[in-house]
């Protein structure tokens, strides 16, 4: 019999505050020292009142209106009763019946997901679990801070689809400016809810809900396992149980935690102590306004207007801050000759593409770096394009040079001029270099005259390396065949 998942997330993220969600303790995820930003009010003692945090309640407006989200003029927050350790109050203050954001879509390509609802809560605090002692610890720092939550309807089929749309709404979380959205600190965290059917019944399968995953590979993986784990029930005769189920990253397999609750069971009903949310017409509009350029237009823009390739406007749409990047370096290219025509600032606009997508981020990554603490300005950046674009320099010296101002924050020109690496034009010296090259090697030679092309690169090769990479490669690839054709 062939089987089909159905799959539906929840997605939550933490959003980047100053404060929690309802107190004034610092929101800081890189506190290291436990039980430091806390006070009564997210320590849950009694007499203390929460406060909602305004910002927070933006924050998740814009994701919402980004997602083509409905905003309602009513919304409030509820009692989600349950006992964990990492909970203080012994209940957490969430929203179920009437959240900040209502319906809402994303396109992946394959098929256009719908979301369910975004809403607003308070974080749990973080359990450490010591294998040696067998004892636990609570870290009460990240508890009440401001916690989105987001939730699709089950539209997915498959492990693929759902990395496609964690990545993409990490990028849109990112955007708006919402959430930094790292994965491997917490800031982001992925449940799956699974089931299987027999293809083409509408039926629904037992769900079961994968909890806690921190990336959206393991999300996927969890997908697949689970697939599998479930088919392999069905086929054998056996139940599914709906329940709670972890993710063991190293395993690679899911593990059983606890019967799955409904909604009945946490016995939501109105925070009492906070009051119901009017949100104007007027705000909803305010913020809309204020919204950036998303992925989706940004790379839409990209390819229209730089004429990029696909694979390209990815990688740089995928980073907020190397996209901004790359304008500014466009800008400098087109202010650089204001006369020159489209396809020669296109193309001087994809040059820059190619440095900043393969060596620049390269460099980023080795070095451990943010765009923030880079030292090249992106006029340096455009003149090191443009030498590269007017033969002044090779591309093998140009990414000697970009090393140079990486660590240096020097001017192009200076790092050329001391190092020596300005491309020869003296055609003279290339044809004494390129006959050198010729003598040496004989039966090299003879190939390119019997027509053998790849040869001939080995000769440029070899040109190229007498000269330091100094010599413009098209140039001596020329040179070579008339020497030795003529």
């Amino acid at each position: 019999m062939e089987y089909e998942s159905v799959i539906g997330l929840e997605i939550h993220a933490e959003l980047k505050t100053k404060t929690k969600m309802f107190c004034q303790s610092l929101n800081d995820p890189l506190e290291l020292h436990p039980n430091v930003n806390i006070c009564p009010v997210c320590m849950g003692h009694p007499g203390t009142l929460p406060v909602i945090n305004e910002e927070a309640v933006k924050k998740v407006i814009a994701v919402g209106l980004a997602l083509n989200g409905a905003i309602p003029e009513f919304s409030q927050f509820d009692r989600k009763n349950y006992f964990y350790p990492d909970l203080p109050k012994g209940y957490q203050i969430s929203q179920y019946q009437h959240p900040l954001v209502s319906g809402g879509e994303l396109d992946i390509g394959t098929r256009q997901i719908q979301i369910t609802r975004v809403h607003l809560e308070e974080d749990t605090g973080r359990l450490s679990h010591d294998p040696k002692t067998t004892s636990s610890f609570v870290d009460f720092n990240r508890a009440g801070v401001p916690l989105m939550e987001l939730v699709t309807e089950p539209d997915f089929r498959t492990g693929d689809e759902v990395i496609r749309f964690g990545e993409e709404l990490q990028r849109i979380v990112r955007y708006v400016g919402a959430s930094d959205a790292d994965m491997e600190k917490g800031q982001m965290r992925v449940e799956v809810n699974i089931s299987v059917r027999p293809a083409g019944r509408e039926a629904f399968g037992t769900k079961v809900e994968v909890k806690n995953i921190n990336s959206f590979k393991f999300a996927s993986d969890a997908v697949n396992f689970e697939t599998k784990r479930q088919i392999a029930l069905l086929e054998a005769g056996e139940p599914v149980v709906q329940e709670t189920r972890g993710w063991n990253e190293h395993k690679g397999e899911s593990f059983s935690q606890r019967k799955k609750e409904s909604a009945h069971d946490y016995r939501y009903f109105p925070e009492p102590d906070l009051p119901p949310l009017s949100l104007s017409r007027d705000l909803v509009e305010k913020i809309k306004a204020e919204l950036p350029e998303l992925p989706a237009q940004k790379r839409e823009r990209f390819a229209r207007e730089y004429g990029l390739e696909s694979a390209t406007i990815e990688v740089l749409v995928r980073d907020k801050a190397l996209a901004g990047y790359f304008e500014e370096v466009a800008s400098e290219l087109a202010q650089h000759d204001k006369e020159a025509q489209e396809p020669a600032i296109r193309n001087l606009s994809k040059t820059a593409a190619a440095f900043l997508t393969q060596d620049f981020l390269r460099l980023l990554r080795e070095k451990s770096a943010e765009i923030k603490d880079v030292r090249i300005s992106a006029e340096n950046f455009a003149e090191l394009v443009l030498y590269v674009a007017e033969n002044k320099i090779s591309n093998l010296a140009a990414k000697e040079v970009l090393e140079e101002m990486f660590a240096s924050g020097d001017d192009p020109s200076d790092i050329i001029e001391h190092k020596g690496l300005w491309q020869i034009s003296d055609m003279s010296e290339l044809e004494d270099m390129a006959g050198r090259v010729i003598l040496n090697n004989p039966k090299e030679a003879d190939s390119v005259r019997a027509g053998k092309t790849a040869t001939l690169q080995f000769l440029v090769g070899q040109v190229m390396k007498e000269s330091r990479g100094k010599a413009n490669p098209k140039v001596v690839q020329e040179l070579l065949q008339k020497m030795i054709n003529g």
